[in-house]
C-alpha cells in the first residue's frame, strides 16, 4: 500500500492527511510542535467525519484508522513513496527541513514542498537528491479545493513531474503543470492581481468592500466556477478568443495601461480597507464561512455523483 509522510500538522498538513487517508493511503503525520501534533489525530478524523456527512468519505472510521501521528521525522519518512512538507514559509526553515527529508527519505520517494510561493531551486539547489524535488502547491483547503500546482526547479527530473501528476490525480486531486519557476506560482500571481485591484477600488471610493466582495461572490466567482477567463472569452464573442480580442483590445489596453500600483498596499490604504470593512470577525462573516464550507461540500459530492463509473 502506497504511504506518505505529512511533515507539518497545521491546517494545510492536517488536510492533506485527510486527502490521502480517504484515498487509501498510509499516513504518517509528524510536527515538530508537540501541541499541534497531539490535536492532529483528533481534526483529522472530525474533518473526515464531515466529508462523510456529505457522501464524500463512505467509511471515515476506516480512513482515520490509516493516519499514524509520529514523533520522529526519521519515523515519518521510512520506506515512504511520498513526502508532503508544510512548514514555514521561510527559505532558511525549508532548506533545512529538505536537507533532512533528502538525507532520511528512500531514494524513490518524491519530495514535495505546499509553499505558496517559494520556488523549489531556493531549497534545493546543494541536495544530492534535489532531481527528485518540486513543489506541489495546494489551494487551501486541499481536502474541499483539488487544485495543486506542480512547478519544478531547473534539476527536477521530467519523470518526478510525471509521477507526481499520476499520484495526485490517482487522490481526486486536479494537479496542472507550472511550466517554470515563478514566484507565486499561477494561482497567487491571480490573486495577487485581483486582490491589487480589489483594495485600489475599495481605498479610492469606488465600492464598499462589502460589494466587492458580493461581485465576485455572486457575480465574476459563479462564472470563473464553471470556466476558467479563456474559456469565458471564447464564449463571450461569436468567432471565439480572436473575435473577442478585436472587439474588446482597445477597453483592456486602457485598463492595462493603470494598473494598480504597490502603494495599494500601503499603511495608509491599509487602514481605509479596514476602516471600510468594520470590526472582525462578524457575525456575518462567520456565518458566510461556515456557508462557504457546506457549499463547497456539496459542490463536490454533485461534482463526484455526475461522473462516470470507472
Amino acid at each position: 500500500m502506497a504511504s506518505v509522510a505529512i511533515i507539518g500538522a497545521g491546517l494545510i498538513g492536517r488536510s492533506w492527511a485527510i486527502v490521502f487517508a480517504r484515498a487509501g493511503w498510509q499516513v504518517r503525520v509528524t510536527d515538530p510542535e508537540s501541541r499541534t501534533l497531539e490535536n492532529a489525530s483528533r481534526l483529522i478524523r472530525e474533518g473526515l467525519e464531515e466529508l462523510a456527512v456529505h457522501g464524500l468519505v463512505t467509511d471515515p472510521a476506516l480512513a482515520a484508522e490509516r493516519v499514524a501521528i509520529v514523533q520522529s521525522l526519521a519515523d515519518a519518512v521510512s520506506g515512504v513513496d511520498v513526502v508532503q512538507e508544510n512548514g514555514p514559509e521561510l527559505v532558511d526553515t525549508k532548506r533545512a527541513i529538505f536537507a533532512e527529508l533528502d538525507r532520511l527519505c528512500p531514494e524513490h520517494a518524491i519530495l514535495a514542498s505546499s509553499t505558496s510561493a517559494i520556488v523549489a531551486s531556493r531549497f534545493t539547489e546543494e541536495l544530492p537528491g534535489r532531481a527528485r524535488c518540486l513543489v506541489a502547491h495546494p489551494v487551501n483547503p486541499p481536502h474541499l479545493v483539488p487544485l495543486v500546482e506542480l512547478c519544478a526547479a531547473p534539476w527536477t527530473a521530467p519523470q518526478t513531474i510525471e509521477r507526481a501528476r499520476r499520484i495526485y490525480e490517482s487522490i481526486e486531486q486536479v494537479p496542472i503543470t507550472v511550466k517554470r519557476e515563478v514566484e507565486g506560482f499561477v494561482l497567487n500571481r491571480l490573486q495577487g492581481a485581483l486582490l491589487a485591484e480589489a483594495f485600489r477600488l475599495v481605498g479610492e471610493g469606488v465600492v464598499s468592500p462589502q460589494d466587492l466582495d458580493k461581485t465576485l461572490k455572486d457575480g465574476l466567482g459563479l462564472r470563473w466556477s464553471f470556466i476558467g477567463p479563456f474559456e469565458t472569452i471564447e464564449l463571450n464573442a461569436p468567432g471565439g478568443i480572436a473575435d473577442y480580442c478585436k472587439r474588446y483590445t482597445g477597453f483592456y489596453r486602457s485598463l492595462s495601461a493603470d494598473p494598480a500600483k504597490p502603494d495599494v498596499w500601503d499603511e495608509e490604504n491599509v487602514s481605509r480597507i479596514l476602516h471600510a470593512w468594520g470590526a472582525m470577525p462578524s457575525a456575518d462573516t462567520l456565518a458566510h464561512r461556515s456557508a462557504w464550507r457546506d457549499r463547497r461540500l456539496a459542490a463536490l459530492k454533485a461534482h463526484k455523483q455526475s461522473q462516470p463509473e470507472a
